[in-house]
């Protein structure tokens, strides 16, 4: 059972992708609490004092610890497992993973991978695990081979894509649960036996709530945080996944000329202001997901 309340101690780069993710607002400087947003079930709430460069982040609600373990929570192992394997393994399975919704440039990306037998050799073959836990240099590599062995289903939303969905009143939760349904039922479509696992980034009960609109939904789905490092077939998902995103920031790069950042720190602030001096702001808008705290300080600095 998670517990209700459970803290961590987060940098001013994790506190910003924080407010990135949620759309929180900071409190006035006199505050002692610098921001705190309702997620869902679960209130977050960052404080302002520091220690050592740390702030005090803190989850209260009912799905207080998975909402950390998005940002780094590891609550106390009853067993230490080996790190960057994965461990579990059926006849068929499919899973799906994503990858770019923490990055302020470059579309989201979601991928759902078909494994049998003989994939699950070819993947531990390839060392594929987690995508987080290999070079991109490495995925660059294998990517190709994957492509040609693996069964997949991916999607990608492009900013101006979901720029226009989010001013449609959905999250990037919901946009994601739209993503994996679709993916997975591609898939489920031709392998019709397999089971279906994913990554779990929201209670089940609320993901099914995000596809309530949806003509066909895929059901019993086993969901499980770090799914990648426990399914063979989330794995290969989040690998096709991350590879996906790399060919298209390759190309928003190409196409500037210009190397484009990932994530959503300073170092993308500061990249996204030159950008605007030499490309204007209604390009900048195109690229990036307008909702992402980013965008406010951007704006705020050339107005």
């Amino acid at each position: 059972m998670a517990s209700n309340s459970v803290s961590l101690l987060a940098n001013d780069i994790m506190i910003e992708k924080m407010m990135s993710f949620y759309g929180a607002v900071p409190t006035a400087p006199e505050e002692a609490i610098l921001f705190s947003v309702k997620s869902v079930d679960t209130r977050i709430t960052c404080y302002r004092k520091t220690h050592n460069g740390l702030r005090k982040v803190l989850f209260q609600g009912s799905d207080a610890e998975y909402e950390a373990r998005i940002w780094g929570y590891v609550p106390e192992p009853k067993k230490k497992k080996e790190e960057g394997r994965v461990s579990k393994f059926v006849d068929e399975s499919i899973g799906s993973d994503e990858v770019g919704t923490g990055d302020f440039f470059g579309p989201v990306c979601v991928c759902a991978a078909y494994v049998n037998p003989d994939i699950e050799k070819l993947l531990q073959f390839l060392g594929v695990t987690d995508s987080k836990k290999m070079t991109d240099e490495r995925i660059r590599q294998i990517a190709p081979t994957l492509l040609a062995e693996v069964p997949y289903s991916q999607l990608s939303l492009p900013n101006d894509k979901y720029n226009e969905v989010v001013a449609s009143g959905l999250n990037m939760n919901a946009i994601k649960a739209k993503m994996h349904n679709r993916c997975l039922l591609n898939l489920k479509a031709k392998y019709p036996g397999a089971k279906p696992f994913m990554d779990q980034f929201a209670e089940p009960r609320l993901y099914y709530s995000y596809l309530k609109s949806e003509e066909e939904v895929l059901r019993d789905i086993t969901f499980s945080t770090k799914g990648e490092l426990a399914f063979p077939s989330v794995a290969a998902g989040s690998v096709l996944a991350r590879y996906s995103f790399l060919r298209k920031m390759d190309s928003l790069s190409e196409q500037y000329g210009l190397d484009i950042p990932f994530g959503a720190g300073a170092d993308v602030d500061e990249f996204a202001l030159k950008f605007v001096e030499q490309f204007g702001l209604d390009e900048l808008k195109k690229i990036t997901k307008q909702n992402f705290a980013n965008f406010k300080r951007i704006l705020s600095l050339i107005n």
